[in-house]
């Protein structure tokens, strides 16, 4: 009689063969999906009838296998390849990806998504997201652009919003001090007296025991006008102030300064404020002619002098409209005060100026000036002079000191000169420290014979506030901004994820995968530890479909199909035959 077994047993082949082309089908359509990772069918004997489990050999038989016939073909599952497909380059450097194992994070909602799929572009927010907008994951930076490891954030690349700004922190020097210069025989000599060509005096009885004499200790309130002697009227009033504009240092406007007068302010106070207002460095000790640099009052003459620092570029010129007296409205009131200048400063000197910036990206001009201090057998010595217009207190003097060249016009102290300039009130970090280096290498400063002195800073580190203009992927995953200022900085740093078994993840379409009970917990780190690949910037990996082998399997797989219909129709021939025999 004729089984009808065989019709279910090419009707499992049959089932088994189409469901193999449909997975070959997929395959070959998905042979252009970015990052797509090919599947295969494998089968499996289904329980076979067993008509007799077999004997043993005895010693008057030899044994006798088992009798059985299978029953057809079972569909045992489907595997994934995950190989890795070949990098396309895109010339685009947004896009990623990856050489090696291992999957790009996203985030849908509060569902994290694993995909080889690297075409990220930012959102309307910035964000950094895939073509069906999930966000991609990595490590975030702290406020000083330092990757903080171990927290996933959504990426971002904030184009024409984020900005920085970078304090200066070192300036270099080059250029040529001329070692033959004049050597300074005196700074500015300024006297300061009263517009009727006397000094000062108080009003009577203002500062007992001496009356009328003027003293540092005298407030300014009680300076008695000197167009209107022994009136008592004084020359100024609490709630006016002194301000300096207008005058002149080697050939540079000294910056606008005041000083508020109270009913407490002294000569002292005032002679404190010429002296930090006009930049003049009272800690270098005498000049050559033997005077000090600073303000002092001669109390015999009630005449206020003024000496400054050696050099012709810091002769000071100061007018007798340079130094005004307002109302506590601002208005001018008068020129209090006639300056008479009974000598120039003199000896080689030079003065550059350069722009620093601040914590918050603000211009900070310093001027830099040297001046020939002296020479002698084992070389010569030039004094520094560091002044700022925008040290935020009144005085500008930032620091003074000695540079020594040899007898070959080489530095014989070349460590670098560290200044500290004043930012209060600016909402920048104060102070702002920066390292002046005039030695730096082959190309510092020198002290030779030369027609001039010359110096330049060539080099300069901070900048202005400068935005985000692009950003690009390096192979360690790190996103860097670039900024209009010509700045860079870490923005984050892309996270990859690896498996156990890569092949237990169940697709969910759109190229992305979630993790299932067979693939293991996602271990999270950078691209290239713990065996992940690296990126690829500015490519997408291809499908790894191999069409030869996909047709060969369709080959295959339609050859077992048609085998499996032909099996149907013969067990369907010999049914036939069995009913013919019964009419």
């Amino acid at each position: 009689m004729s089984s009808t077994t065989a019709i279910f047993t090419g009707l499992s082949g049959l089932n088994a063969n189409a469901h193999s082309i449909d997975v070959i089908g997929n395959n070959v359509a998905n042979v252009n999906t970015t990052a797509y990772k090919s599947s295969r069918v494998l089968f499996s004997t289904t329980m076979s009838r067993t008509y007799s489990d077999g004997t043993s050999p005895s010693q008057a038989l030899g044994g006798t296998n088992p009798n059985q016939i299978g029953n057809g073909v079972n569909i045992a599952g489907t595997q994934r390849n995950f190989s890795s497909g070949v990098p396309s380059s895109t010339g685009d450097g947004r896009d990623l990806a990856i050489e090696g194992s291992g999957f790009f994070l996203v985030r849908s909602g509060q569902e994290t998504f694993y995909t080889r799929a690297g075409s990220f572009r930012p959102n309307a927010i910035h964000q950094l997201t895939n073509i069906s907008g999930e966000r991609l994951q990595g490590y975030g930076v702290d406020q000083n652009y330092n990757i903080v490891p171990g927290k996933l954030v959504d990426l971002e690349a904030p184009v024409g919003e984020l900005k920085v700004a970078q304090a200066t922190t070192t300036v270099r020097f080059a250029g040529n001090l001329k070692a033959s210069g004049t050597i300074p025989t005196r700074g500015t000599s300024i006297a300061m007296g009263s517009a009727i060509g006397v000094g000062f005096r108080t009003i009577a009885a203002a500062n007992p025991p001496a009356p009328d004499l003027l003293l540092p200790t005298s407030t300014l309130v009680s300076i008695e006008d000197p167009s209107q002697p022994g009136s008592n009227v004084p020359l100024m009033t609490a709630g006016q102030s002194i301000q300096i504009r207008g005058a002149d240092k080697g050939g540079k406007s000294v910056p606008v300064s005041s000083l508020n007068i109270t009913a407490t302010t002294t000569v002292a106070d005032l002679m404190a404020f010429y002296a930090q207002a006009l930049g003049i460095d009272s800690t270098v000790g005498a000049n050559p002619d033997g005077s000090t640099p600073g303000v002092t009052l001669d109390p015999a003459t009630g005449i206020i002098n003024v000496v400054g620092n050696t050099g012709s570029a810091n002769d000071l010129d100061i007018q007798s409209t340079d130094i005004r007296l307002l109302s506590n409205t601002g208005d001018f009131v008068k020129a209090p005060f006639v300056s008479n200048k009974t000598g120039a400063a003199d000896g080689e000197s030079i003065r550059t100026t350069f722009a620093a910036f601040d914590s918050l990206g603000t211009e900070v001009d310093i001027d830099v000036t040297l001046v020939l201090d002296g020479r002698d057998s084992n070389g010569t010595r030039w004094r520094y002079f560091v002044e700022s217009a925008d040290d935020t207190d009144i005085a500008t003097q930032l620091a003074t000191g000695i540079l020594r060249f040899d007898n070959d016009g080489q530095p014989i102290n070349p460590a670098p000169t560290l200044i500290n300039v004043d930012r209060a009130g600016t909402g920048a970090g104060t102070p702002l420290p920066i390292s002046l280096d005039f030695f730096s290498g082959e190309r510092g400063l020198t002290s030779l014979a030369a027609e001039r002195s010359e110096i330049v800073a060539t080099y300069r580190d901070g900048a202005a506030v400068g935005t985000l203009v692009g950003y690009s992927i390096s192979t360690e995953g790190l996103l860097t901004g670039t900024f209009s200022n010509g700045l860079s900085r870490t923005l984050g740093q892309v996270a990859v994820a690896t498996f156990n078994n890569p092949e237990g993840l169940e697709e969910v379409g759109n190229n992305l995968f979630r993790a299932a009970p067979n693939s293991g917990t996602a271990l999270v780190t950078e691209p290239g530890s713990f065996g992940t690949g690296a990126l690829v910037p500015g490519a997408l990996e291809s499908s790894n479909v191999d069409l030869g082998d996909e047709f060969t399997k369709m080959i295959l797989a339609s050859t077992g199909y048609s085998a499996s219909s032909r099996v149907i129709k013969t067990a369907d021939e010999l049914l036939q035959q069995l009913l013919v025999l019964g009419r």
